[in-house]
């Protein structure tokens, strides 16, 4: 990489932290009007490209803040540190968050990629403090290794094609499940007859838990090689490991720990294949007629709060769990509903397989592309727009 040169990120554009000190809690006069407001959080769970958010800032909010321009690379240094997330619409975002705006010969795209190559660096810059974080003067003695733009274009055009595709599936897998929960919404909620009687979740459902295994983090780090498969925990896949005990698809309901979300619906996952599972959530399947796919529609919006018990450390046991309500629903209705539905779990299921296989092609080709094992010749770029 002769002719790669070492940059900071102020030689390659504008950097600076958000203005915005409050928050929602403490200042409900500034929130509410039609300037966007993102949170670390939301960076964090964005894919690339930030495009929602909850809060708004009227012009008060705006006014002690900075409305960053559609583009912004936005670099959390606080909490969750070296989190990264491309602003789709102009918007506001606090001081824990760093906006980087590149000058008019540097790809912002290909930014967005060396930083996601040098993420976990970044991250332990920041550890060992009261909370993790990266102050600015830090973040601005870093420097990385930068080619020229036209070399950066045509990586970041090869990295992002497959990242665009990637998102273009997780959209599709979002309307069908829309489209799905609409359908459920009308046939069983909307158009619900007052002779459906009352039932029992317990008996529509198999509870797998006991052949749960939780493993610790030693545990798992000596199962790290050959082909690896997800370890899941209550809210998210926690690790991948090289071995599993379930082979299936299965709906898993958190059961201590992370349990409901805000709204009082019980935290899933939808986990399909060979996987692994600690003792943190339950696994379950739906018993005929009724099918996983059709359990998921009725658990996504199914308000848990009567069956959580534990001030301290919120908890669904078993027994609770199968005696949360779930009425007797027609069956010439179930069968009808699968029948509809289950193109939509097919494709779903089809499209969650290729975005591992896409991720899994960006990943392996990331740090060969940034290292320079792999060379971009500059007239490729024309084959990877």
């Amino acid at each position: 990489m002769s002719e790669w040169r070492a940059y900071k990120l102020e030689e390659l554009g504008t950097l600076q932290r958000g203005r915005s000190r409050h928050r929602p809690r403490y200042a409900f006069h500034l929130y509410g009007g039609k300037y966007p407001f993102i949170q670390t959080g939301e960076i964090r769970a964005a894919r690339k490209y930030i495009r929602e958010y909850e809060q708004t800032y009227n012009e008060a909010g705006l006014e002690q803040s900075k409305l960053w321009s559609k583009n912004t690379l936005c670099i959390t240094i606080a909490a969750n540190i070296a989190e990264l997330a491309i602003l789709s619409f102009d918007s506001c975002f606090p001081d824990s968050v760093l906006g980087f705006i590149p000058n008019k010969d540097v790809n912002l795209n290909f930014i967005y990629y060396t930083l996601v190559h040098f993420q976990n660096e970044l991250k332990h810059i920041g550890e060992g403090s009261v909370q993790d974080n990266i102050n600015l003067g830090t973040f601005q003695n870093i420097s990385f290794p930068i080619p020229e733009l036209p070399e950066q274009k045509a990586i970041a055009a090869v990295l992002s094609s497959l990242d665009d595709k990637i998102d273009l599936l997780h959209r599709q897998n979002k309307t069908l499940e829309t489209m799905a929960e609409t359908l459920f919404r009308q046939w069983f909620v909307v158009d619900a007859q007052d002779d459906w009687e009352d039932g029992k979740l317990g008996d529509v459902i198999d509870i797998f838990d006991g052949q749960r295994i939780p493993l610790s983090k030693m545990e798992r780090d000596k199962k790290k090689t050959g082909v690896l498969y997800p370890y899941y925990g209550a809210a998210q896949i926690m690790d991948y490991i090289n071995g599993y005990i379930f082979d299936g698809e299965y709906i898993l309901l958190g059961e201590d720990g992370t349990v409901r979300t805000d709204e009082g619906y019980p935290i899933l996952q939808y986990a399909t294949g060979k996987f692994w599972v600690n003792n943190h959530t339950h696994v379950l399947k739906a018993k005929l007629p009724y099918s996983n796919f059709f359990l998921w529609n009725y658990l996504s919006k199914k308000n848990i709060d009567e069956i959580v018990t534990g001030a301290v450390q919120p908890k669904i046991n078993q027994g609770n769990l199968k005696a949360l309500g779930f009425p007797i629903f027609p069956e010439n209705l179930i069968i009808k509903f699968n029948q509809v539905s289950e193109p939509m779990l097919a494709k779903i299921q089809k499209n969650k397989a290729q975005i591992k296989t896409i991720e899994k092609l960006r990943d392996n080709l990331l740090p060969k592309l940034m290292s320079g094992e792999v060379r971009m010749k500059l007239t490729e770029l024309d084959h990877v727009k």
